[in-house]
């Protein structure tokens, strides 16, 4: 069940895969500008998938970053609401990311989805092997950053 003082930023993805680790690049480039603080945790879900399902069902505010495959231009940066969220497999949003939207769905079958949820993320340039991101999503990294910080003060 949804614990009413929980606030999660959750970085996903693989660093192994240039683009595919901006969620974790992202939630690293967040926890520095913020610094110490005990309003939010921020954490590194890296692809663990199912074995996120806990502490998406124990919070109530939970904001995603991660590399989304929206069909959009490389850099685009892709922002989605709780209901424009796809929860279940069939809509792909990054390699990783149908394991996770499993998670999401099976959390929000169980009725344990959080009221507040959010996905901030960039449309991927290079999913190759490698450890930097593309030029074209590290110039929209800035934006992601920035976009979290307004929904974090939403939710403050």
């Amino acid at each position: 069940m949804a614990n009413a003082a929980r606030k999660v930023v959750l970085g996903l993805g693989n660093l192994l895969n240039c683009d595919e680790g901006l969620g974790v690049q992202a939630v690293k480039r967040l926890d520095a500008q913020l610094g110490v603080q005990t309003d939010y945790e921020l954490l590194d879900g890296g692809v663990l998938g199912l074995n996120l399902l806990m502490v998406v069902e124990e919070c109530s505010h939970l904001l995603i970053l991660d590399a989304v495959d929206a069909g959009k231009p490389a850099g685009t940066v892709v922002e989605l609401a709780r209901d424009e969220i796809p929860l279940y497999a069939g809509v792909k949003l990054s390699q990783h990311q149908v394991t996770f939207q499993e998670v999401l769905g099976l959390a929000d079958m169980r009725g344990n989805l959080p009221p507040n949820l959010h996905l901030i993320g960039i449309q991927p340039a290079d999913l190759s092997i490698g450890l930097e991101l593309s030029p074209t999503v590290a110039n929209a990294l800035p934006e992601v950053i920035r976009r979290a910080r307004v929904i974090l003060k939403k939710w403050s």
